[in-house]
């Protein structure tokens, strides 16, 4: 157990059982994504399920874990070579995909998607269990992430983009997202590690801290 020594001490055995024993499906493995899954990946949460249709690109290697070396490579591919015991699934998550996959097996459901029809169809389906972010592109300083509802966030076109769409659909739930209060750097996605990488982090505590309560 020498490779979770540390997990161990932090959390305690009790924990780290509810860790071992999860179950998650992660929804896009980009910037925000591939740091989600590293981080609870190395914590010692294991059965995850990845599912991209994205091939690796030279602009990717600014920010997203496993792209040096895999230009050209399905990024699922490539990623379970680096964590083994992960599931891919190369597919392109759509509303249709998601209305035909099964999601009832996961404890939660990490969404990392940056389509506004997918993301706003699994928000809509699967509020309750979704771990989801806002836009990450485009900023300087991780300092400015939080986890807040969804109805109080500004400074971000693109989840306001998914707040129109879901009042659309009635739905008016208590729901938190990942998000950035920082103004925007520049008009196109520029993206910055540290900051992409940060929101992936906070997806991954807020992951854990959710197992932890929810079995209390």
């Amino acid at each position: 157990m020498q490779r979770y020594d540390r997990t161990l001490k932090l959390f305690g055995e009790e924990n780290f059982k509810i860790f071992q024993n999860a179950k998650l499906i992660l929804l896009g493995v980009g910037g925000v994504g591939s740091f989600a899954l590293d981080s609870l990946y190395n914590t010692g949460i294991t059965n995850i399920t990845i599912v991209d249709f994205d091939t690796y690109e030279e602009s990717n290697m600014n920010r997203q874990l496993g792209s040096h070396g895999n230009i050209g490579r399905t990024k699922v591919e490539a990623l379970k070579e680096r964590y083994p015991e992960i599931t891919p699934i190369h597919a392109k998550i759509t509303p249709e995909w998601i209305d035909n996959f099964d999601f009832s097996s996961y404890d939660y459901i990490l969404d990392a998607i940056d389509d506004i029809k997918p993301k706003v169809h699994l928000i809509n389906k699967y509020y309750t269990r979704v771990i989801s972010t806002s836009g990450s592109a485009k900023r300087l300083d991780p300092s400015k992430i939080e986890y807040l509802s969804i109805w109080d966030t500004y400074n971000d076109p693109f989840i306001k983009k998914i707040r129109t769409e879901l009042k659309k659909l009635g739905f008016k739930r208590k729901f938190k997202v990942v998000f950035s209060s920082e103004n925007p750097n520049c008009l196109e996605k520029g993206s910055f590690e540290a900051v992409t990488g940060s929101f992936g982090f906070m997806m991954a505590s807020i992951t854990i801290r959710k197992l932890i309560n929810k079995k209390k």
